[in-house]
């Protein structure tokens, strides 16, 4: 269990922060730390593979490669399967589950696919024991990830159970919220100190602030779930017990000011308990109020990070709405009168903040009048977005009149 082959997926366009993520967490780095299409693989140890499931803010899952092997037919995906030792990480006791993504297969049914490694898993068992695990779709106790190409099978057993997005502490939550897992992508893509101040101004749950103020304060983000790889045979308590004693006696005091602002009460409210839960309420300060109506939470400018609203959050644009049967609604389904507003509002009020914004609307910047200084490709889910830095100056040479006039 010295040297496992890991693989850490991860939302497109954060491969490069997670790979320096897992550098930081385990000092880790070439040949034994290779950026790969959609996440990061690792040659590490399995108490590495606990640390990483621990610590990691961007990684969705920690699988362990099992086997690689060719494949032609469903056949071939039976015998390469039925040749891992599966009795190595598991017992009979424990339920699975199989799942399967596949790039390019030939293959007509992925379902198909996914019964013939159930089947071969079953079977092996079946063979060295006289007894069978039974197959739970809805919670495993173990996961099994069938990852097909057009012409081999890989094959991976999850360290980590439930995505690693969930971090225990978002009980309360709105319309379309936003992972934790990307909202920590966005601060890793905006380089922020942890010393700057930080404010959202559509806070929503309060997941961009939380975040913020948890790395802040060095609190590991798995500090409060528990993981796959507790029901698992290479697990040992003490191990495990050690890894989360030093992650606690590593937290610290953070005197950085983390601000967020929601529109709508009900939200602030939402992630006051979430920021209580995460151990943070101390470091967050939370207040109601219209992004286009709220000055500058400090006096030292600071970063600006939002996930402004669109799409089922676009209830969030409050004065540039109308109010429709008791809520807040956009003009327009893109956001009206919104991102004009809110640009205008900044150039006016925070002059020396910086601004990102995680967007699906690559004309942003023409619509908002600014011109962003950076543009960085992320995916929130299925949804193709970009993360842009404006700098913020009062005024702008688009709203001067042309030269002659």
């Amino acid at each position: 269990m010295n040297s496992l082959q890991l693989f850490l997926p991860c939302a497109a366009g954060v491969e490069g922060f997670l790979a320096d993520e897992v550098h930081r967490l385990t000092g880790l780095a070439g040949d034994d730390l290779l950026t790969a299409r959609g996440g990061v693989e690792v040659r590490a140890s399995w108490r590495d593979a606990m640390r990483l499931n621990l610590h990691s803010r961007l990684a969705q899952r920690v699988l362990v490669q099992l086997s690689n092997t060719p494949y032609r037919s469903e056949q071939d995906l039976y015998e390469g399967a039925s040749q891992v030792a599966w009795e190595v990480w598991f017992t009979t006791r424990e339920t699975f589950k199989v799942e399967v993504t596949a790039q390019h297969s030939p293959l007509k049914s992925l379902n198909f696919a996914g019964l013939k490694v159930k089947d071969a898993i079953v079977d092996r068992f079946r063979n060295k024991t006289g007894e069978r695990p039974s197959v739970e779709t809805q919670w495993p106790h173990t996961r099994v990830y069938v990852h097909l190409t057009s012409e081999r099978m890989t094959l991976y057993i999850d360290t980590s159970g439930e995505p690693l997005f969930k971090r225990g502490w978002r009980e309360d939550k709105g319309e379309a919220p936003l992972k934790e897992t990307l909202a920590a992508a966005m601060i890793a893509a905006s380089g922020w100190d942890t010393v700057t101040p930080l404010y959202d101004p559509c806070c929503g749950s309060g997941t961009i602030a939380i975040e913020a103020a948890q790395i802040a304060c060095n609190i590991a983000p798995g500090q409060l779930r528990r993981f796959g790889f507790e029901r698992l045979l290479p697990y040992q308590p003490h191990v495990w017990n050690a890894l989360r004693e030093e992650a606690v006696a590593a937290q610290k005091q953070s005197s950085v000011e983390v601000f967020g602002s929601d529109v709508a009460f009900r939200m602030v409210d939402f992630a006051q308990r979430n920021a209580e839960r995460a151990g943070v309420a101390d470091v967050v300060k939370l207040r109601g109020g219209d992004a286009l109506q709220r000055m500058p939470p400090c006096e030292t400018p600071g970063v600006m990070l939002v996930n402004p609203p669109y799409g089922a959050r676009i209830e969030t644009a409050g004065v540039a709405g109308r109010t429709q049967q008791g809520r807040e609604r956009a003009d327009v389904e893109d956001g009206g009168d919104f991102f004009p507003q809110l640009a205008a509002h900044w150039k006016k009020n925070y002059p020396g903040w910086t601004a990102w914004i995680l967007t699906p609307d690559l004309k942003l910047p023409s619509r908002m009048r600014l011109k962003e200084s950076r543009r960085v490709p992320m995916w929130n889910g299925p949804i193709e977005c970009r993360l842009f830095r404006f700098d913020m100056v009062r005024g702008s040479a688009r709203d001067k009149p042309p030269a002659g006039h």
